[in-house]
């Protein structure tokens, strides 16, 4: 049964394709993308105060590198964005020289390893794959990827998992925990059934695996062995990646999209987009930096 929490709207833009929330607990901050706008949303949760950068580009997650820079994820490839002024500085191409993919997913190990997914920009059958930024270096992990999705980490970082939307798997992998890349062969940990798909994840403190569920209007939690044990329900139907956010990280920011609606299927759906709060009453952790070098 879908659990109904106390829900708010914390920004009432239609995004497009709302993804990749992250949350920089030192600044009480929150950011997102409308990856098919281009559009980077900052939102000071304290005064609820929302602003929106134009990025010239999609882009669809960030990793916080220090308190004046981040790391961009983008079509094209990774950018250094400075905060004070917006500046974008390309880092690292990635699949520069194939118009036909964009990224994706993406988390931050412990380690400062990036996990960055890409997928076809129609969603093209194991079009995508999943890298790994670690020490400056991009390396391939898993090739053919069609949707890369729910990419995160257990707390002590010696497990990853990570989604392919199209084929309603989510994979667990053992990592090295000093450097996030992986040391076996991932394995299937839950095959989706019934309604929507895999989306977004994010784990929490005890283990604990969040994952949006797009096209399902919720946000299912899973254990580390795969049992769906609650569901909370989210106000738009494709409901796309959670983060927890708040000084003690407890609640759930959850975004959204109205991608592939038609007129009819937006009016049955007005919220589609809205980027929410749940009072999920979560053991939330803070995302870590991303490391350069």
């Amino acid at each position: 049964m879908t659990e109904q929490v106390p829900t708010s709207v914390l920004c009432a833009e239609h995004c497009h394709l709302g993804e990749g929330p992250t949350y920089d607990v030192t600044t009480d901050t929150a950011w997102w993308f409308d990856i098919r706008e281009g559009r980077l949303y900052e939102a000071q949760l304290a005064s609820r105060n929302i602003r929106v950068h134009a990025l010239g580009r999609m882009a669809s997650a960030l990793g916080r590198i220090d308190a004046e820079r981040q790391l961009i994820v983008a079509e094209d490839g990774l950018y250094i964005r400075k905060r004070a002024d917006g500046a974008m500085t390309l880092y690292r191409t990635l699949e520069a020289d194939n118009p036909g993919t964009r990224s994706n997913d993406a988390r931050v190990h412990q380690s400062g390893t990036f996990w960055i997914g890409t997928m076809g920009r129609k969603a093209e059958a194991g079009a995508g794959a999943i890298y790994a930024l670690h020490r400056g270096k991009i390396s391939t992990l898993f090739p053919g990827i069609s949707i890369p999705n729910s990419i995160c980490f257990s707390p002590d970082g010696a497990i990853g998992y990570f989604a392919d939307t199209a084929r309603h798997v989510l994979y667990r992998v053992p990592l090295n925990p000093a450097t996030g890349l992986p040391r076996g062969e991932p394995e299937v940990l839950v095959r989706h059934t019934g309604v929507g798909g895999l989306d977004g994840s994010v784990v929490d403190a005890d283990g604990l695996i969040w994952n949006a569920r797009w096209g399902g209007a919720c946000v299912d939690v899973y254990s580390p062995e795969g049992e769906r044990l609650r569901s909370l329900a989210v106000p738009a139907r494709q409901s796309s990646c959670p983060a927890f956010i708040g000084p003690d990280l407890s609640r759930l920011l959850v975004t959204s999209a109205w991608q592939d609606m038609d007129a009819a299927a937006r009016a049955a759906d007005p919220q589609a987009g809205y980027t929410f709060i749940l009072e999920a009453a979560a053991r939330g952790r803070a995302e870590p930096d991303v490391t350069l070098e």
